[in-house]
């Protein structure tokens, strides 16, 4: 077994190898909007997880998650092999491609604290020309309080 620090750092320079095999090697037009987003390797050094996100050619186009997913699956061997060259450890790690699911999370808190901002100004709208139930101030004020005890 190897220590967190060699396998983090073996994990890191896997990703940026294959990321830089995507961008400038690997001639598929399926991966063309694939980016590596992280990459993690188990201690042992025997599988390497690399997480991507596949875009859109545009920003209201819906990216092709299937197509980008084949052909990592396609072109796994040809990066193990380039990872294994650029490496140089006597196994060269399993790779496999895990959609990131980080993108998408973050694009839905941002709708929540979205929905969450057009309440509390929506809220505000209605307090602006509310006014109390009760009394003004509901709350005894320190010199009521010894003018009620002064009276008993």
């Amino acid at each position: 077994m190897t220590g967190k620090g060699r396998a983090g750092r073996l994990g890191k320079r896997i990703g940026e190898i294959v990321a830089t095999a995507i961008d400038n090697e690997i001639k598929d037009p399926r991966l063309e909007f694939v980016t590596i987003t992280d990459s993690r390797i188990t201690p042992d050094l025997r599988v390497a997880t690399l997480y991507y996100t596949v875009r859109g050619e545009t920003l209201d186009e819906e990216p092709d998650l299937a197509a980008a997913e084949d052909a990592l699956a396609t072109a796994r061997g040809r990066l193990r092999t380039m990872v294994g060259k650029q490496t140089g450890v006597k196994f060269t790690p399993e790779l496999t491609f895990v959609l990131d699911s980080v993108p998408d999370a973050a694009r839905h808190m941002e709708e929540l604290l979205a929905r969450a901002r057009a309440s509390d100004e929506e809220v505000r709208r209605a307090a602006q020309g509310a006014r109390p139930a009760g009394d003004e101030d509901p709350y005894r004020r320190p010199e009521e309080a010894q003018a009620e005890d002064d009276d008993r």
